[in-house]
């Protein structure tokens, strides 16, 4: 497909706030290879991952995943990390360049040192994810693309947050003891519908909808 093409199957809905998660995974589900997803990634999967961010007004991610896999600020739009336990320290790549600043979500518990970033406090012990989320929108940053990690995503599905999912999947069988793209509490199962599925060499790159979302 053309990159217009795939900007418009991939593109926000307008109008509303709208919160799309990206991963990639194996085809038996792991999320990582040695700890990061980079294992798993591919050319196409960069793809997609550069067009999450170039549609999305705001990156959300968890604190977990931007230590592990060493996020770095975006030229173009903020990435907003969520922390409830003040892991996030000043000397981290994220805060150490002059690009768009970062935004940090946290609750009121947490203890975090001075950080160069916007800070959101959402939540007294733990952080509120809907008031996260009410918040961001407030600021005008409604195309939401959630990029991890599977604690943060799993959470976002139980409280009714997550719209849509690209997901690819990379033609690799891993084993091991390697998360799945969502871990937390259980929870009724989330009905999906799947809205298209393109397939680049032996790759899958699957959008699902939640039903109930329009």
């Amino acid at each position: 497909m053309t990159d217009t093409a795939l900007e418009s199957l991939y593109a926000y809905p307008e109008g509303r706030t709208w919160v799309t998660a990206n991963f990639v995974s194996s085809v038996d589900g792991a999320v990582s290879v040695d700890g990061r997803s980079a294992g798993l990634g591919s050319p196409a999967d960069k793809q997609i991952f550069s067009l999450g961010r170039h549609l999305a007004d705001v990156v959300l991610v968890g604190a977990g995943t931007v230590l592990i896999e060493g996020y770095r600020p975006s030229k173009r739009l903020p990435i907003a990390v969520v922390t409830a336990r003040g892991t996030l320290t000043p000397d981290l790549p994220l805060f150490t360049d002059d690009s768009v600043r970062p935004i940090v979500i946290t609750c009121a518990a947490a203890q975090l040192p001075d950080l160069p970033a916007d800070v959101i406090v959402a939540g007294e012990s733990e952080v509120d994810l809907k008031a996260a989320v009410a918040q961001l929108a407030a600021r005008g940053l409604h195309k939401i693309n959630l990029e991890g990690g599977p604690r943060l995503f799993g959470s976002m599905v139980a409280d009714g947050l997550v719209d849509s999912l690209n997901l690819t999947v990379a033609p690799l069988l891993t084993v091991g003891d390697s998360s799945r793209i969502a871990h937390g509490a259980v929870i009724p199962p989330v009905d999906l519908a799947l809205a298209s599925a393109l397939k680049a060499d032996d790759v899958l790159l699957l959008r699902y909808q939640r039903r109930n979302s329009s």
